[in-house]
């Protein structure tokens, strides 16, 4: 076998799925008084990275400890009356990351009716 032919590099996606918290989100009266419980799940498209990285480091990758916080802060950080305003404002966010070129986000209200989720997408950059 050649191994010189084989790939070195490869398409890198950090996913998080199921984060589950409450925000303050919405514009009916219950939801303006309290929290609510949302989930976020998020893709970032780091583009081509090299199959095997030069070294070991944390300090060298997007640390998903830090991407966890930065969704949870800007759920949380202020109320907002739209879906579209919160999803938008993540995004925008997350886009910010270094290395990411990609964003996809998905934000749910959980328990908003009782006999389904709502639940908004967004995707923005490269894919």
């Amino acid at each position: 076998m050649n191994h010189d032919r084989a790939p070195r590099h490869g398409q890198q996606i950090l996913t998080l799925t199921g984060l589950r918290f409450n925000a303050n989100l919405g514009i009916l009266q219950h939801e303006k008084h309290g929290p609510q419980p949302i989930q976020v799940d998020a893709e970032l498209n780091q583009g081509t990275q090299p199959l095997m990285p030069h070294d070991d480091d944390i300090s060298h990758v997007l640390d998903y400890r830090k991407v966890r916080q930065i969704i949870i802060d800007e759920c949380t950080a202020e109320h907002v009356n739209l879906l579209e305003s919160l999803i938008g404002k993540l995004t925008h966010r997350l886009m910010q990351l270094p290395g990411v070129i990609g964003v996809r986000v998905r934000i749910a209200k959980l328990e908003i009716f009782d006999d389904c989720e709502v639940a908004i997408r967004m995707e923005s950059g490269q894919w």
